[in-house]
């Protein structure tokens, strides 16, 4: 097995093993945290949802995973006793989308960018086992598609979806409540530390730089961030994420300089003063790796 593939799939199971851990989910509070007028974000287990309430509609945006979707619904009732009409997937990972299924039998339409409803639909790409991934249930794939931008007309908003290609997978959408002034990044803007690039299923390193690069000339001072994990950001938050990333190509590109090896650039430590945000999800080696191959165009 490829090495990298190796640093991928003990990465896979570094993220499965808290959630066999935490077979009934009953430790998990659902927190609901204010944005603005009528946008919210709820916590949990699992990335960040967006809650968008109003006189038209309620939706969310993602919905962690099954187990928790009771609470999630409780959580929302304390918000609004209006049932989600509509739900949006900012990509496939099943922390994000594994409440669909539940969701979509009780009635909620499913959107997405169409590389989530094909990866879904069985062609998704298990990076631990190097083989397609299961189908999703029929409910819980999404019923209305798009493959660049869509627009939302509810509730006195406006909320463009729009797709950012190649970040952090290859199905990644940004939702922008232009009135509100709040963006749902999903995962192409997280705050564990170095972000989580799935290669398999399209990601790519330079992606999720241009990725955020867009999102940060398409905002302004005062717009405001759910990202896809951790707490409601700001634009310097987006701005320090972004310097952060360039900082990480510059070094390990001069550490690769001469034709390097990968074996002598990490034995190098190019991020060796960046090591901080390495000790989360991603580890520190298996990004530069992840880098050293996305710069010297080898594939895993």
């Amino acid at each position: 097995m490829h090495r990298l593939t190796s640093l991928f799939c003990a990465a896979f199971l570094a993220l499965a093993a808290p959630l066999a851990a935490q077979a009934n989910y009953d430790t998990v509070q659902v927190k609901v945290v204010r944005v603005a007028e009528g946008i919210y974000m709820l916590t949990g287990a699992g990335g960040n949802i967006g809650l968008a309430t109003g006189a038209d509609a309620t939706f969310i945006i993602d919905d962690q995973f099954a187990p928790l979707t009771t609470k999630i619904r409780a959580a929302i009732g304390t918000i609004t006793k209006d049932p989600v009409k509509f739900l949006i997937n900012t990509h496939f990972h099943g922390d994000h989308v594994g409440g669909n299924e539940n969701f979509g039998n009780a009635g909620s339409i499913i959107f997405a960018h169409d590389n989530v409803r094909r990866r879904m639909s069985g062609e998704q790409f298990e990076a631990a086992a190097r083989q397609p991934g299961p189908t999703a249930p029929k409910a819980a794939l999404p019923v209305v598609t798009f493959s660049d931008t869509l627009t939302m007309h509810l509730n006195g908003e406006t909320a463009v979806i729009y797709h950012v290609n190649a970040a952090h997978t290859d199905g990644d959408a940004l939702i922008h409540f232009t009135k509100a002034n709040v963006v749902h990044a999903g995962d192409v803007f997280v705050r564990y530390g170095f972000p989580y690039i799935d290669v398999p299923s399209g990601g790519t390193f330079n992606g999720i730089i241009a990725a955020n690069e867009k999102l940060l000339a398409s905002t302004d001072a005062n717009t405001k961030f759910i990202p896809g994990h951790g707490d409601v950001a700001s634009r310097k938050d987006l701005e320090d994420f972004i310097a952060m990333l360039k900082t990480v190509r510059q070094k390990v590109t001069a550490a690769m300089a001469g034709g390097k090896t990968l074996e002598q650039v990490l034995a190098a430590k190019p991020l060796a003063d960046l090591d901080k945000l390495g000790q989360g999800f991603v580890k520190t080696d298996t990004f530069v790796e992840l880098i050293y191959r996305e710069l010297s165009k080898k594939k895993p």
